[in-house]
């Protein structure tokens, strides 16, 4: 009778187990499904989709808004948005250039006449740095809300690189400096292997260190976060310093891919940015996701782009299938939020 009645209780859990969570699946590998299907249905449509050349320019375009993407998801996981990363990328940019050609408006005019790589490298980052310290300080320490500052931040920074661009490009670098975007590491380019290094970085700090863990406890519940003992204020200050980081790195590459640098530069780029990470399955209420799945994210941007225009599919609509996929994206994270809430 005892065994009996064990195995009655017994069974509703194993039947509890074995049920299979179809949101639960979909929330986590929907992006890397829908990127092998793109990957799947550009490359039958267009048999030059899959060609090694084809596939370095997308993973090469990836890298650069990659690299943002990354620092964006450290923002987003705190339940914040920076929507100024494009602004900054620019005036880093602008500012490395400046200190590339020695402050020549019309560019070097010769591989002698620059100023070594390594001084762009660092102001590109040191502006990068300044930036995203700056918009931190502004949101925590005078109570600005992130979108407001970010969003202020965007206009500023955006007008300071045409004051010092005087309004046009500055190119002309040196050899150095160009192999940062178009140079190689055993046939693997630069910028992708900087993408790919800066991912893992990322993905281990987030994961196994005390600083990522305490980016999930601000995202998650900011309040029991600072009663538990955590600096609050620090950790929100870091991420959005954090992300100009990655923006000054990405302004850098992109510079020296172009070798040019524009005061135009990196505009939409925050659509881009946000995208990947979204798509990627961080959550814009904080504390669910990881540069994983970002990474997913920004290839599937990537492919989606460069599969529309070898369909010569007009550009405009790549606007407007990206806004699309944002919106879907953050409708399931919502019903995926409450799903979990009632649970």
């Amino acid at each position: 009778m005892l065994n009996e009645q064990t195995t009655q209780i017994s069974a509703p859990k194993k039947a509890a187990k074995t049920e299979f969570d179809v949101i639960g699946f979909f929330a986590k590998f929907a992006p890397l499904i829908f990127l092998i299907v793109l990957i799947i249905a550009f490359g039958l449509a267009n048999e030059r989709f899959l060609s090694p050349r084809n596939i370095s320019n997308i993973l090469t375009e990836v890298s650069i808004f990659g690299l943002m993407s990354i620092g964006m998801t450290f923002v987003i996981l705190t339940a914040g948005i920076d929507l100024s990363v494009g602004a900054i990328l620019a005036l880093a940019g602008m500012m490395a250039a400046l200190v590339a050609t020695g402050g020549n408006y019309e560019g070097a005019a010769t591989d002698s006449a620059t100023i070594w790589w390594g001084f762009a490298f660092l102001t590109a980052i040191g502006v990068g740095i300044a930036a995203g310290l700056l918009q931190g300080f502004t949101t925590n320490w005078l109570g600005v809300p992130p979108f407001v500052v970010t969003l202020g931040g965007m206009t500023i920074f955006r007008g300071i690189t045409l004051l010092v661009g005087g309004g046009g490009p500055i190119s002309g670098f040196d050899a150095g400096f160009r192999w940062w975007g178009r140079g190689d590491i055993f046939g693997v380019p630069v910028p992708v292997c900087l993408f790919g290094f800066f991912a893992v970085v990322a993905w281990v700090t987030l994961k196994h260190t005390r600083f990522g863990r305490n980016v999930f406890a601000v995202g998650a519940n900011p309040e029991a976060a600072r009663l538990s003992g955590i600096n609050v204020k620090f950790v929100i200050t870091a991420v959005y310093t954090i992300t100009g980081f990655f923006a000054g790195l990405a302004a850098f590459v992109l510079a020296a891919r172009l070798n040019s640098a524009e005061a135009v530069a990196g505009m939409s780029f925050e659509l881009r940015v946000i995208a990947s990470v979204v798509i990627g399955g961080t959550s814009l209420f904080g504390g669910i996701g990881g540069v994983a799945g970002t990474v997913v994210g920004a290839l599937l941007i990537g492919v989606m782009m460069n599969g529309l225009v070898m369909l010569n599919v007009q550009s405009f609509w790549q606007q407007i299938v990206i806004g699309v996929i944002i919106v879907l994206a953050v409708a399931f994270d919502t019903y995926a939020k409450s799903r979990r809430s009632s649970a």
